[in-house]
């Protein structure tokens, strides 16, 4: 098999407007919905934990029948691109519930535990049937090695740019309306746009990659056969590593900013000299993601001249080191110095950000010299699983310490919870300091295993092509 042709740029830019929704739902709900749960609704954090554990758990079962139906869908518009017609609508309406603020007049906390569970479940379901086709998609387009990070990196581009737009504009937007209408006008608002992107792609992001004509019966067992590819089981610890880490620190951010920064009094009552905002933490949280659009074309460069696994130990570092910095940061530093850690953080996240979304098509490659089929579906549908079940757990966990740490949730009707006890504090800086020292880790030794570089991906595209069955074995068995 001979790569691909260069793709266009329309082409890319109507991939890549997709993902205004994937990252832009992303941060909504991973930076936003936690405090909105916790200090509107007023749930407690572990009870917020188990509604994202919950729904995490349902998304990730879910993801298999969802692969399996975007890998055999046959339509007009293509395998892709008819899930994502049919799913698109859909997005405006699972936003709107997710913040559809009926629970706020609840006094009994198990019924508003119980409304935001299942708003939060559904926007999963949605959200699932629209992303696993889209990520499939991504390995379809072309099989160029270096087409892929190229258009990945335009991808991840406009899925950072929206991500900026997620953290500033939602709060404005809340805070602009009255009593809790803010709410409704912001997820009718950003459930729109993101309907209209994803219907943009359909119509536009032709397939270059023709699916099999042949639709097969859904197996369960077929499930877990991608594990059956080493190159994908590296790829998945690659990616959980960066995933689990961002799901971590974006949903205890505002947290860090709120409770540790913006604190009315220090611990000695004394006022604090740099009092700041929510809308403080929004701008920081910008800079993060404004760096990481700063940081792609350096690392597009890096990845043409050392290779993909570079570029995600040379971020993985930078992420490290800036996070340590958390430890050493006084509560009444000034303003800048969140924005400068910020930009630090962003300059790494945006290299572990980008590789393993370039790597997906790769591995799925692999997986059709191994099984004699292309099943992009299967492969996403299984990395889904895994990955919603392991930032589920993750984000349980982190939420629960921080509960046995002290911290008080918002109770309806009451007074605003101004300051949190020293022991929650510092669970929460611990937690944000050291997850990417731990996890980031483990992802760079990951990185120095894997082995599909530029050289044996061109080998791997001939041996799909080849009858020598002893071809195909060697290449995998270097892999």
């Amino acid at each position: 098999m001979e790569e691909s042709k260069k793709l266009s740029m329309g082409r890319i830019l109507a991939f890549a407007t997709g993902d205004i929704f994937g990252g832009g739902s992303f941060n909504i709900v991973n930076f936003l919905y936690p405090v909105y749960v916790v200090l509107a609704v007023g749930i407690s954090p572990v009870y917020v934990g188990v509604i994202m554990l919950v729904g995490r758990i349902f998304d990730a079962v879910i993801d298999p029948p969802l692969g399996f139906f975007s890998d055999k869908l046959r339509i007009r518009f293509g395998t892709r691109r008819g899930s994502l017609f049919v799913s698109a609508p859909l997005i405006v309406l699972s936003l709107f519930l997710l913040f559809y603020p009926w629970e706020i007049s609840a006094n009994n906390e198990i019924f508003r535990f119980l409304a935001a569970l299942f708003s939060y479940l559904l926007f999963c379901l949605v959200q699932s049937s629209v992303m696993i086709p889209y990520w499939s998609l991504a390995s379809e387009l072309t099989d160029n090695y270096t087409e892929r990070a190229r258009m990945t990196t335009v991808r991840l581009g406009f899925s950072i740019f929206s991500s900026i737009v997620c953290v500033a504009l939602p709060g404005a937007i809340v805070d602009a309306g009255e009593g809790n209408s803010g709410y409704i006008s912001m997820s009718l608002i950003f459930g729109t746009v993101f309907m209209i992107c994803m219907l943009v792609t359909a119509f536009f992001a032709k397939e270059g990659i023709p699916p099999p004509k042949k639709a097969e019966k859904f197996v369960w067992k077929d499930f877990v056969r991608p594990l059956k590819v080493k190159p994908f089981r590296q790829y998945m610890v690659i990616y959980l590593c960066c995933q689990m880490t961002m799901a971590i620190m974006s949903t205890l951010f505002f947290f860090y900013v709120l409770f540790y920064f913006d604190r009315s009094f220090t611990q000695s009552g004394q006022p604090n000299p740099y009092p700041l905002s929510l809308g403080v933490g929004e701008i920081g949280a910008a800079i993060m993601f404004g760096m990481q659009i700063v940081a792609l074309p350096i690392y597009l460069q890096i990845i043409r001249k050392s290779g993909k696994m570079a570029v995600y130990i040379a971020g993985a570092l930078i992420w490290i080191g800036s996070a340590l910095i958390i430890f050493f940061v006084p509560a009444d530093s000034p303003h800048w110095v969140i924005f400068a850690i910020a930009a630090v953080m962003g300059l790494g996240i945006s290299g572990p950000g980008l590789i393993p979304h370039a790597m997906f098509g790769d591995v799925v490659d692999v997986g059709q010299l191994k099984f004699g089929i292309r099943d992009a579906g299967a492969f996403s549908g299984i990395s889904s699983f895994i990955n919603t079940c392991a930032q589920g757990f993750g984000i349980m966990l982190v939420m629960s310490i921080i509960e046995a740490a002290g911290f008080k949730e918002q109770q309806p009707g009451a007074e605003r919870v101004l300051v949190q006890p020293e022991s929650a504090q510092n669970a929460i800086i611990f937690i944000m300091a050291l997850a990417p020292l731990v996890l980031m880790s483990v992802g760079i030794f990951f990185c120095t295993r894997y082995r599909l570089n530029k050289e044996r991906h061109a080998q791997v595209l001939a041996a799909i092509e080849s009858d020598d069955e002893q071809e195909k074995a060697t290449v995998l068995a270097s892999l």
